[in-house]
């Protein structure tokens, strides 16, 4: 009876840290892995660097950005921090 009582606030202290940190993070990061492979052509993105841009083009691991100036540049899937709805 002991041992229940020193271990469980250890038990119930990782069970309150996976629930309230780790979990929810596990879905922010799925969400972020699905919104990058289902990029399509002529999206708006934003990058985590701040470009605001069109999707142009899309490889394996890449994406070709459309700039308001008429510029292309290429970037990293991963570097898509968001899709931008009009």
């Amino acid at each position: 009876m002991e041992i229940l009582s020193t271990i469980g606030p250890l038990i119930l202290m990782f069970v309150l840290f996976y629930f309230l940190l780790i979990r929810p993070q596990q879905k922010r990061q799925k969400a972020v892995q699905e919104m990058q492979s289902n990029l399509q052509r002529g999206d708006r993105v934003v990058t985590i660097g701040g470009l605001h841009g069109t999707v142009d083009g899309i490889d394996d691991g890449k994406v070709i950005i459309l700039c308001g100036d008429g510029s292309r540049l290429t970037y990293d899937r991963a570097a898509i921090r968001e899709v931008q709805t009009v």
